[in-house]
């Protein structure tokens, strides 16, 4: 299945803005944040490569900024307004139609790939570095699972929009 091939679509490729496009947002957000918390707080801690701290991360940017930088503010940027919001808006209205008009024939997973590589390159080049802290983490060790949990990120939310849309279309 192509980035195109979904029929509740407008030509353009951007889903209509409905009660149904709002919880595939939501659903989509909450199990890619999961999957992307799972592989970094669990499974790569597991197998020696470190843990993520996207909380540390969301609260380094909101103090920079001069914001209030309490762990529940952290949080809520993290796993709501990034993860469940932004994110999965990002991918529906932005990067899914441009590679629907771009390479109309391209995978959903490999647009999601490509996606995910995105999301690391606004995360760890540019959001750590207006946090102070040094672009892609100085290229450490948890630069590189990052980068794989922003891709396991845009793989499973994507796959979150596929499978519920073609549920929709039965």
């Amino acid at each position: 299945m192509s980035v195109t091939d979904v029929d509740t679509q407008t030509r353009a490729g951007i889903p209509a803005i409905s009660t149904n496009t709002i919880v595939l947002i939501l659903f989509s957000g909450a199990l890619g944040t999961m999957a992307f918390d799972i592989f970094g707080k669990v499974i790569s801690p597991l197998l020696g490569y470190g843990s993520l701290s996207p909380v540390g991360l969301a609260r380094s940017f909101l103090g920079s900024i001069g914001l209030p930088k309490s762990a529940a503010y952290g949080n809520l940027m993290h796993l709501f307004l990034v993860g469940m919001l932004a994110y999965p808006i990002g991918w529906l209205f932005i990067a899914r139609p441009f590679f629907a008009k771009l390479v109309p024939a391209l995978p959903w997973v490999i647009g999601s790939v490509l996606y995910g590589v995105g999301l690391w390159v606004f995360a760890i080049g540019g959001i750590t570095t207006i946090a102070g802290l040094k672009p892609f983490l100085g290229f450490g060790t948890i630069t590189w699972v990052s980068l794989v949990g922003h891709v396991i990120f845009g793989i499973v939310a994507a796959a979150t929009v596929v499978y519920l849309e073609r549920l929709q279309n039965r």
